[in-house]
């Protein structure tokens, strides 16, 4: 038998679903968060995060009352935790568009379980990465100065400036991916109006799935739309931490000039992101019971990938030094020697370097790949390595400026710390929002990847997908309707 004709689970898609996983019990897994009560840890887990988020209003109105001489900046390090609070949020936010857009082009089914979460995840990132520049202007009734838009101004922004582009790049990458987010909600929505038990319930995701009818017309604009805003989102993988990296590449300051930086600005971001991704759901997964669908491979398969991306990551440390010794400048020996392999802020170096580059490789063995604890562990020492590595690469590359009268030691304020975590309770009050009222892992896609959503599946198959755990009446469900 050729392998065309071969059912789907047998051509290595057998583990996508647990066993006995049929059309209905997916649409009732992802259904049931939504339509019951809140378990009493979401109601704790709302509360504290809430509280961090008036944390960070509060923080930032003394910031804007006082101006941001309360940070901890000072000269020579006129970018400190602000910068490095952008930089690692927008790379949080890197996995969605990677795991959505370009995994959806390569066709790998496994991204279906996961994508909702990654694309939830990048919107949350972005909005809370887009205030550390709106603040860092110090006076932020002038913000509007930062788009080249005609305002009353004598000068405007330098069109050619990094930063400016970052303003372009990272408004870009938010809009696509809010729009290729809702693109792929709207059948879910659909399905969570229909089974919808109150009027407000009906009418709210009526209004959200767009009239969606689930007709033969409605899924070809669908997947036209779908895999339009996935070429268009695939560049800006590339692009967005790029242009970021240009921010620091660009400039003359020793260990920020660099070509380097691209490459490994965007392996760090993906890496990061996914890494964020496990730790949001390996909890959640737990939490609602959704292992059935989240399976091990799942878990297996992105920690193949923070472990290339984390090889990635090392690699660029080890070239860049070497790039600092084979270049013969002093002065870039003298930031990467004395200023972070040794000297005041030789611990935050190692700590990035045992968290980014040591504990990945862990996942060389598959023991240890498919260990939930060490999963979890690892992500949480990559989210953390990586808040480091930008802090290192901001702090250490100016806190010796040229001359040595110059000198200083960066030191957080309160009012630094309190707008960094009143960032991350901004971050997961939008989470547990999202995770309350939307369907958190995609009902139609992942309904796609079992065998009877193949229209040329064959029914005499059943006994055979009995033998891997199927039910005799899935398929009685009809293959064409994949939101219920």
């Amino acid at each position: 038998m050729s392998s065309h004709n071969l059912p789907i689970k047998e051509l290595g898609e057998v583990s996508l679903v647990a066993e006995g996983t049929t059309f209905k019990s997916i649409t009732e897994t992802v259904a049931v968060v939504t339509e019951t009560k809140a378990p009493r840890g979401w109601w704790i887990g709302f509360l504290i995060a809430v509280n961090f988020t008036g944390i960070l209003g509060a923080a930032i109105g003394y910031l804007i009352w006082t101006g941001i001489g309360v940070w901890g900046n000072n000269s020579p390090v006129y970018w400190a935790w602000d910068i490095t609070n952008f930089v690692w949020w927008i790379g949080i936010g890197h996995a969605g568009t990677l795991i959505s857009a370009v995994l959806f082009l390569f066709r790998q089914k496994w991204r279906t379980a996961i994508n909702r979460f990654a694309e939830a995840m990048t919107i949350f990132a972005v909005i809370c990465a887009l205030i550390f520049p709106g603040i860092h202007v110090g006076r932020i009734w002038y913000a509007y100065y930062m788009p080249p838009l005609p305002n009353s101004m004598a000068l405007w922004p330098n069109f050619k400036s990094p930063l400016l582009w970052d303003v372009f790049a990272v408004s870009t990458y938010f809009t696509v991916s809010l729009l290729f987010w809702y693109v792929g909600l709207i059948p879910d929505l659909a399905t969570f109006r229909d089974r919808a038990k109150t009027k407000v319930r009906r009418l709210v995701y009526g209004a959200l799935a767009l009239g969606w009818r689930s007709s033969n017309r409605h899924w070809q604009h669908y997947e036209r739309a779908y895999l339009l805003l996935a070429g268009l989102s695939t560049p800006l993988v590339l692009s967005v931490h790029s242009v970021v990296s240009f921010d620091f590449a660009t400039s003359v300051i020793p260990g920020w000039h660099t070509t380097i930086f691209p490459p490994y600005f965007v392996a760090g971001a993906i890496f990061s992101g996914f890494a964020m991704v496990m730790t949001l759901m390996l909890i959640t997964r737990a939490v609602y019971g959704m292992k059935s669908l989240v399976t091990q491979k799942h878990l297996e398969l992105m920690n193949k990938i923070i472990l290339l991306t984390g090889s990635l990551v090392g690699y660029a440390y080890a070239m860049e030094f070497f790039i600092a010794y084979y270049s013969g400048n002093d002065f870039e020996r003298h930031v990467f020697i004395h200023n972070r392999a040794s000297g005041p802020f030789a611990w935050a170096y190692w700590i990035m370097v045992s968290c980014n580059v040591i504990s990945p490789q862990l996942y060389w063995s598959k023991k240890l790949r498919n260990n939930i604890a060490v999963s979890f562990v690892v992500s949480i020492l990559v989210n953390i390595g990586m808040w480091f590595e930008r802090f290192v690469i901001i702090v250490t590359s100016l806190f010796h400026d040229f001359l040595p009268s110059s000198w200083g030691y960066f030191r957080p304020t309160l009012i630094d710390i309190f707008i960094y975590f009143g960032t991350l309770g901004l971050f997961f009050t939008l989470f547990l929002l999202f995770i309350r009222w939307i369907p958190m892992i995609a009902i139609a896609e992942v309904k796609a990847t079992l065998p009877e959503a193949d229209p040329h599946w064959d029914p005499s198959h059943a006994s055979h997908d009995d033998a891997h755990g199927h039910d005799e009446d899935a398929h009685e469900e009809p293959a064409a309707q994949p939101a219920e």
